[in-house]
């Protein structure tokens, strides 16, 4: 359900959930950024989505069932068909004797009480109101097994290629998969999925059926398929039977000596609603974002290895500067996600479109602001410099370990150290690390002794001898790895006059480090530790990301 956004004023208002100083504020907000007054109210903390979510039941005339505190059992969302669930957005909440609570964001839906009672023919059914993204958050439930799925379709070859690939693509989907990964070997393929960041086995296809296979991938990719010793790289718009938009996905092959190898990118169209909060940011970094990206011209750089999100954190910056004052254009390769309002370039190395000339190009385009998709030579890096400095907002990545080594690798680049403090204004270093599960979140008690042989200082981050921490058990929401979606951990260096004064004498890491400790610069794995402290992760897997 899409609640218009004059009806939703209303029954905030009207339930004096909020302020008419709150809605001014939220539209205000909502016409500088092409955003929603909800995002605005929710990223203020004004209000929640459990209280919206009440607001509107009760306006519907509905009660309202809160599934992120109360998940619904994994036999209870698998009675109602998977096509049914994803079509109205509905899953049962609860079942009590004859009688079974479902929630739907569409509780007054006719043609979907009609499904249900089809389904359910002798039960009272009763309907109650959910957040549409609180009722997608079950639907993992219905993944499948790739094995018993191969068994049931390898037995006719002839169709095998189309209903295997679509297959995978489908169950990827299901586990919110970053990457579809499928490896021959000497007389199997193994089907691999990147979750989390981390790979898990998902099946296997026999080595005699994997040839039609990597042929229909090249086929809706559009790439050669008599061509198998060169890599090749595609698209492909995949229209799943269960998601209600296209999601695009980015291809991948090579030869190697057991066969072809495809790597599928998902490209996640979840990200495009992220906002600076969703990702990590803490309130007092997120200020620093804003206070950056609000001044006319300079520089801000986000670093890190693949992987580690800077794409995300850039188009969430994006979002902030996208005003209708502004005239905003970006050289990316790829493009992953199209942004309204924005001018978005493809660089193409075949017709010699690279991340310098196209900079050079749109410079001649009056732009306001700038996203150069990487800085990764000196050519691109001295435009972007020069682009600083003549009055445009320019954003991009950088290849280097923490934030701090950003700016010698800047001087060994060729760059003179005087031009880098005159337009750096912000440079952010991150990387992902995987959440607790809210479902089977739980507490557990650690000694000193026990963080040190992690690796972990306990007396410089922790106090006491023994230290309560979180973790999850493993349950079915997370496919029992205790682990559901990721977050980023950041640090932030800030340019200020005495930073300033330092890079243009070209000073080492040590003398950097020793100066923006001095100005409160936290590490990332300090804000690790953070979210750690606060349930958000574990003291193992910052460990493993960070020190990896």
């Amino acid at each position: 359900m899409k609640l218009e956004q004059d009806l939703l004023k209303k029954i905030l208002l009207d339930g004096s959930y909020v302020t008419e100083d709150d809605i001014k504020n939220a539209e205000r907000y909502q016409e500088e950024h092409r955003s929603s007054i909800l995002e605005y109210l929710l990223v203020e903390g004004i209000t929640s989505t459990d209280i919206v979510g009440q607001a509107i039941a009760e306006y519907l005339g509905s009660s309202y069932s809160n599934i992120i505190a109360h998940p619904p059992a994994k036999e209870h969302v698998l009675l109602i068909p998977e096509n049914i669930a994803r079509k109205y957005k509905v899953v049962v909440f609860n079942i009590e004797g004859n009688k079974v609570v479902v929630a739907t964001d569409e509780p007054k839906n006719e043609s979907l009480k009609e499904e249900l009672s089809k389904i359910f023919k002798d039960k009272e059914i009763v309907i109650t109101f959910s957040m549409p993204d609180d009722i997608e958050s079950t639907f993992v439930n219905y993944e499948q097994s790739l094995e018993t799925q191969f068994s049931k379709i390898t037995k006719t070859k002839t169709r095998i290629a189309p209903e295997i690939v679509d297959q995978i693509i489908e169950d990827a989907l299901s586990l919110k998969a970053s990457d579809i990964h499928c490896e021959p070997r000497e007389k199997e393929v193994m089907i691999r999925f990147r979750i989390d960041g981390v790979l898990h086995d998902a099946g296997k296809i026999p080595k005699e059926y994997y040839e039609n296979v990597v042929n229909r991938v090249k086929v809706q990719s559009k790439l050669r398929i008599d061509e198998h010793f060169s890599p090749q790289d595609g698209a492909i718009r995949f229209t799943s039977k269960v998601y209600d938009v296209p999601v695009d996905l980015r291809v991948s092959i090579i030869p190697t000596l057991d066969g072809e190898k495809i790597a599928i990118r998902v490209l996640s169209s979840y990200v495009k609603d992220l906002t600076l909060t969703d990702i990590g940011l803490s309130q007092e970094l997120y200020e620093q974002v804003l206070k950056s990206s609000k001044k006319p011209f300079g520089m801000i750089l986000v670093t890190g290895p693949t992987g580690s999100g800077k794409s995300t954190t850039l188009y969430s910056i994006i979002k902030i500067v996208n005003t209708k004052d502004r005239n905003i254009t970006t050289i990316e390769d790829p493009v992953e996600y199209k942004i309204v309002g924005v001018n978005q370039i493809q660089a193409n190395t075949q017709t010699n479109l690279t991340f310098a000339k196209g900079l050079r190009s749109i410079m001649r385009q009056d732009p306001n602001v700038i996203l150069v998709g990487e800085i990764r030579d000196l050519e691109t890096a001295d435009i972007a410099v020069n682009a600083s400095l003549t009055g445009h907002l320019l954003l991009s990545t950088f290849h280097s370990n923490d934030a701090v080594t950003a700016i010698p690798r800047f001087i060994d680049m060729g760059i003179e150290p005087f031009l880098i403090g005159s337009t750096l204004e912000l440079i952010i270093a991150q990387r992902l690390v995987r959440r607790i599960c809210d479902s089977c979140k739980v507490s557990y008690d650690i000694t000193n002794q026990e963080l040190n042989n992690l690796g972990v200082e306990a007396d410089k981050y922790f106090e006491g001898e023994k230290i309560s921490l979180y973790k999850g058990k493993g349950c079915e929401a997370c496919s029992n790895t205790g682990f559901k979606g990721r977050i980023g951990v950041f640090e932030f260096v800030t340019m200020t006059p005495a930073l300033q004064d330092l890079i243009s004498k070209s000073p080492s890491t040590k003398e950097i480090n020793d100066l923006i400790r001095q100005q409160g610069f936290k590490t990332m794995f300090e804000d690790g530790i953070d979210k750690v402290k606060t349930g958000i992760t574990t003291i193992e897997e910052v460990v493993r990301v960070i020190n990896s």
